[in-house]
């Protein structure tokens, strides 16, 4: 029925919910409509009563609304661990479990959770003023590098693990600069500061259950507090220049020792070699001497006259003036074999022929054997008389 539809008094239009009677719709009956509409929607039967239909729609809406909720949980539960990350599983609070990357899921408000990346190459520095070991001040800045070695560890066992490797750094560096001295930590004992704190730091962390690993520590800068910079820079070059004295020095050593051996090794050797060629000579006179007595017993007379001869060979070989004295005789026979000699060597000829040592030999034998004559001649004629 329409709602302008005439039929009631007075021409005016007709209710539809009250038939013939004037007045404001019933409510319940359509509330209760209404869930006879749902009823069959979600499985209900007709209206038998009021209660029964009201419990039936509040029954189904609950399931709705329970498996709504636990889909809805459910989906919270799913999470993605990157490649380079691992998940620290907490179980209402206790340690469960370290998930590796990939899907995961964990049932949500039940466990908790925390990514930790471990592949991250993180760092520390540190800038601290210290006494060396031998009671001077220096001023040292050092970087530490580390990653995360044990996530449980890292989120578990220390309430601020970076902290922590920040108060262990300190630690470790004061320690091995306080047993280091000064020099050593300005030039170059750095690296081995470097290495002594890495192995110092990793005690630390390891005893503290951080979960860190250190990768690198380096001693990026050391040097006197500002206070006092331009008297250390006196000192260390002061050092510079003794340390450059001292090189010079060496290598000076270094030159003149090697020559001082080399030159008393070839005297050593030269006196060895003499030692050989006297005892050589030596040896081979005894050996000629031998021999000559052998000779001597055969012909005395003969190897007499011989040994004469070659004595006054050797002699005359030796000198360039050569003075004869004529036994019984008032003359002085002058042979000025270095001017023949002179002659020789510019090739200057006598009586057609050359002049050589040889001939000069023969000559002074010549000269030598007339002047026995003459002697012997004037002996006799002394005597006949």
């Amino acid at each position: 029925m329409a709602w302008n539809e005439p039929g009631g008094g007075n021409n005016k239009p007709k209710n539809p919910w009250s038939g013939g009677k004037q007045g404001p719709p019933d409510l319940d009956e359509a509330l209760k409509k209404l869930q006879q509409k749902l009823g069959g929607l979600f499985g209900g039967g007709g209206s038998s009563g009021g209660g029964g239909s009201s419990a039936k729609i509040s029954g189904a809406l609950l399931g709705v609304l329970v498996v709504g909720a636990l889909l809805v949980w459910a989906l919270m539960g799913l999470y993605q661990v990157d490649q380079q990350e691992r998940g620290v599983v907490l179980r209402f609070g206790k340690y469960l479990e370290t998930v590796q990357p990939g899907l995961q899921w964990n049932p949500p408000l039940i466990d908790r959770v925390t990514k930790v990346n471990t592949t991250k190459v993180r760092s520390a520095s540190l800038h601290e003023i210290m006494l060396t070991q031998d009671e001077n001040i220096v001023e040292v800045k050092l970087s530490v590098q580390y990653v995360i070695d044990d996530s449980a560890k890292f989120v578990l066992k220390v309430r601020d693990p970076e902290r922590s490797l920040q108060h262990a750094s300190q630690s470790a560096l004061r320690h091995v600069v306080g047993g280091t001295s000064m020099d050593l930590v300005l030039t170059g004992g750095r690296a081995q500061i470097a290495a002594d704190v890495k192995s110092r730091l990793q005690e630390y962390i390891n005893l503290y259950e951080t979960g860190i690993l250190i990768r690198q520590v380096t001693v990026d800068e050391s040097k006197p507090p500002s206070q006092v910079e331009a008297a250390f820079d006196d000192v260390i070059k002061a050092r510079e220049d003794e340390e450059r004295v001292k090189n010079e020095a060496e290598a000076y050593a270094n030159g003149i020792v090697p020559e001082a051996r080399g030159g008393a090794q070839r005297q050593i050797e030269e006196a060895s070699a003499y030692r050989e060629q006297v005892v050589a000579n030596a040896e081979g006179e005894a050996e000629r001497f031998n021999k000559l007595l052998s000779e001597y017993h055969k012909a005395p007379e003969v190897t007499r006259e011989r040994l004469y001869l070659d004595a006054v060979q050797e002699v005359f070989a030796n000198t360039t003036k050569v003075m004869v004295d004529v036994e019984g005789g008032n003359n002085v026979m002058y042979l000025p074999l270095d001017k023949l000699a002179a002659q020789s060597a510019v090739g200057g000829v006598v009586g057609d022929s050359k002049i050589d040592s040889a001939n000069i030999r023969e000559l002074t034998n010549a000269v030598t054997e007339q002047l026995r004559r003459d002697a012997a001649a004037a002996s006799n004629r002394r005597g006949g008389r």
